[in-house]
């Protein structure tokens, strides 16, 4: 295993991951509702009269960040070591696995973490570990 030292940067990481727990603690005690983007996303595609609105703020709100970020400093360089449809098998198994999971990392692992649930822990650490998992067997068994 290889650790690039110099792309290290605890201090901004801190800030996001800071950044990240006010906002889905503010969310949580301001609208009652937890800010898992699976089911913000999932209530978009079973509309509830009422129920819209704020759902298409908070995508919006995602989907504005980087664009927002990008006037404040560069976007860091991206890159993708797999080609289409590896990514859209992947994608698929998420979206299979949220739905399964009830929930996604956002709302298990910080939202439902956050609240101490017991359900939520046990849902992080099996998509924690199946994680680890296929990391390891992809690159050292695999040797993709």
């Amino acid at each position: 295993m290889w650790i690039d030292w110099h792309a290290f940067t605890p201090w901004p990481a801190l800030a996001g991951g800071l950044l990240i727990g006010v906002a889905a603690a503010l969310f949580a005690l301001l609208n009652g509702r937890i800010a898992g983007i699976s089911g913000v996303l999932g209530g978009l595609l079973r509309p509830v009269r009422g129920d819209v609105g704020w759902r298409v703020a908070f995508v919006l709100g995602l989907l504005a960040a980087p664009v927002l970020y990008r006037l404040a400093a560069a976007l860091p360089d991206l890159r993708i070591d797999a080609g289409t449809p590896v990514l859209v098998v992947a994608g698929l198994l998420v979206g299979f696995g949220t739905r399964y999971g009830s929930g996604c990392t956002s709302g298990h692992g910080v939202c439902g973490l956050s609240r101490l649930s017991l359900r939520s822990l046990v849902a992080t650490a099996a998509f924690m570990g199946a994680g680890f998992a296929t990391v390891f067997v992809v690159r050292h068994l695999v040797g993709a």
